[in-house]
């Protein structure tokens, strides 16, 4: 979940920056010079959605290092991390990629997998991951993100994220400049766009960002499902390890499948819909459901 939250956050922030920065430089009068130049917006909107979501992808590996206070094994110095850097060297092996940095970071049962290219990825475990698993399941979480690396899930992401910032770069400022048309009836707009447009976009920038990342968390949650299987097939066809390993995660009995999805997690309301990651329930049922 840190991996894509970071991801989409910094997306949020990066777009906002570029639009503020457009605003100084004087884009936003070009583009309202002579009306609203829709042909010219929908080129400044690509440019500003994939430039922010590409950007975003580049600065994700050292984001995570930055935020995440990793402690990286370059040389493993205890039994542990040569078996952490051992299985995630084997895992990358079976999928094909290059090896990725490893890294370990203080707290509660988790890890992540993030950067920009397939061959010069990142994977993380906490220690709490460590100190509360077995090695099958810790084994098992680390397939999952070797699997993510594999997929290309991160590029994946920032394609959807790339048009999702296309489409709220485009209507904020097609909005903007409609709120702003209203407030200054009759006014001279030689001068360019004014007050209400600035103010309009900027805020729109950040709102239908965040309403963005909702469909950027649907397809998140899609992913996980593949991930998972994609741990199995790692493990040579083995479910019960990234089954318990998920159990443990959701705080059940190792290899229990609960009789009710709500059981656990973020149930309904507007938090399901900014979950990057599905109940630990179905999960579990997919995994053991699979053929």
């Amino acid at each position: 979940m840190k991996r894509i939250l970071l991801f989409v956050l910094t997306n949020v922030l990066v777009v906002a920056v570029l639009g503020i920065v457009a605003s100084l430089l004087g884009v936003n009068r070009y583009l309202t010079a002579n009306g609203l130049n829709l042909g010219a917006l929908l080129g400044f909107a690509l440019i500003m959605g994939f430039g922010g979501a590409i950007i975003s992808l580049l600065i994700s590996k050292p984001m995570a290092k930055w935020t995440s206070g990793l402690h990286m094994i370059d040389n493993p110095q205890t039994p542990d991390e040569a078996w952490i850097v051992g299985t995630v060297k084997k895992f990358a092996d079976r999928a094909g990629i290059g090896m990725p940095e490893v890294g370990i970071f203080e707290g509660e049962p988790n890890a992540f997998a993030t950067g920009a290219f397939k061959n010069s990825a990142l994977v993380a475990v906490s220690t709490g991951l460590l100190q509360n698993m077995t090695r099958d399941e810790v084994e098992a979480v680390i397939g999952h993100e070797v699997a993510h690396i594999a997929n290309g899930d991160m590029v994946t992401m920032t394609l959807i994220q790339g048009v999702m910032n296309t489409f709220v770069v485009f209507l904020s400022r097609v909005i903007g400049y409609a709120v702003d048309s209203f407030l200054r009836r009759g006014d001279d707009r030689s001068s360019g766009p004014g007050i209400g447009y600035m103010i309009t976009t900027l805020v729109l920038d950040i709102v239908l960002g965040f309403a963005a990342a909702i469909v950027v968390a649907w397809f998140s949650r899609q992913r996980e499902f593949r991930a998972d299987a994609g741990s199995v097939e790692l493990m040579g066809g083995q479910r019960q390890p990234m089954v318990n390993a998920l159990a443990r995660l959701g705080g059940l009995p190792a290899g229990e499948l609960p009789k009710s999805v709500e059981a656990m997690g973020i149930t309904g309301g507007i938090g399901k819909l900014f979950s990057t990651h599905p109940p630990i329930e179905e999960r579990i049922a997919a995994l053991q459901n699979a053929r």
